[in-house]
């Protein structure tokens, strides 16, 4: 009968913890639009992708790319991207890649900042929808580019 009080306010107390986070992460994104139209942008321009290991409120994570939200006037000056990195906004959304491999791509549309913060020499590729390169850049390197014609990329 001892032990019967002491587990139930352990229970209490991991319920009343659990109930805490929910409501904090609700809170964050009360309704789950923030989430969901994060998903679905990456989701529209990664063609064939894997899906994604994580979703938070605040970024899409795959294996090698981690997708978030960007201001619509962030230039590639002020593009942060880590070193090894190679980041880039496509309709107001930043795609930070660091796993060298071939990502296809559909729907990439306008023009956009990037940035090639990979280690000095690594040339990222851009193809043509025949698959034939149509830019490269060598680290490190930023600018704008025009994103309508890549329809897959590799980093390094």
């Amino acid at each position: 009968m001892n032990l019967i009080k002491p587990a139930a306010l352990l229970v209490a107390a991991a319920a009343l913890a659990a109930g805490s986070t929910v409501a904090a992460t609700a809170a964050d994104d009360p309704d789950g639009t923030r989430v969901t139209g994060l998903q679905q942008k990456a989701d529209q321009v990664l063609a064939g992708s894997p899906k994604p290991l994580r979703v938070t409120a605040d970024a899409v994570e795959y294996r090698g790319l981690t997708v978030t939200d960007a201001p619509k006037t962030l230039g590639a000056r002020d593009l942060a991207c880590d070193y090894g990195h190679l980041c880039m906004i496509v309709k107001d959304t930043k795609f930070d890649f660091y796993k060298c491999q071939t990502w296809n791509l559909t729907n990439w549309t306008g023009d956009g900042p990037f940035t090639n913060n990979q280690t000095p020499g690594t040339v990222a590729k851009f193809f043509n929808k025949d698959g034939s390169v149509r830019w490269t850049s060598e680290a490190y390197d930023a600018g704008t580019a025009t994103w309508d014609p890549i329809w897959s990329l590799r980093p390094c």
